[in-house]
């Protein structure tokens, strides 16, 4: 039970897709028909409500954060267990058939859960490259790559391994992403299409 309820309350908790419930609240449509179909902050900032993206970007940040200071107090020890759970649930959510967003912000959550420098290291990143190229994806698998090592340096491994195979998630989401920046065709925030 120590191992399987911080997966199964982790899972739960990233799996609330919060960006579609956003959409549909306001009237903005299904986000799943628009843009990328993705279910986060960078596709809900495609309907053209900042608002909304913004409090995606933080609902999403916030599920990953609480999943882990749950499983901190409830569940010791397993937090990098309850980490992982809560980035598959964004990204493969049961209830919307496994089809769910790419696992940045929630990422960015659980690294801060896990220990705030390495939040930071990844916070620091995504908005630094992000600004730099005005780049979402770019910005997000930069910042996946940076956690573990920034976990590795700081002497967490368990928190690295996690977040290690996390990255690697997160790269094989944005695969075609990779393909489009590759070839010079990756959208760039508050460019027109």
């Amino acid at each position: 039970m120590e191992t399987l309820l911080p997966l199964v309350v982790g899972y739960l908790l990233g799996s609330v897709p919060f960006g579609l419930i956003l959409t549909s609240l306001t009237g903005a449509g299904d986000l799943r028909a628009i843009g990328s179909g993705n279910i986060g902050a960078t596709n809900v900032l495609r309907t053209g409500k900042k608002g909304l993206a913004a409090a995606t970007l933080l609902l999403d940040l916030g599920k990953g954060l609480c999943t882990v200071l749950l499983a901190r107090h409830f569940w010791p020890g397993n937090e990098a267990l309850a980490a992982v759970a809560a980035v598959l649930g964004h990204c493969f959510p049961l209830w919307l058939k496994f089809k769910g967003g790419k696992g940045v912000a929630t990422l960015m959550g659980v690294s801060l859960g896990l220990a705030w420098p390495i939040g930071l290291a990844y916070a620091v990143t995504w908005l630094g490259v992000l600004g730099l190229s005005r780049i979402s994806s770019l910005g997000g698998m930069c910042a996946a790559v940076v956690a573990p090592i920034a976990a590795a340096l700081l002497g967490h491994t368990q928190y690295a391994l996690a977040l290690g195979l996390l990255a690697l998630l997160v790269l094989f989401l944005h695969r075609e992403n990779i393909a489009r920046l590759r070839a010079g065709t990756e959208p760039r925030v508050g460019s027109k299409k």
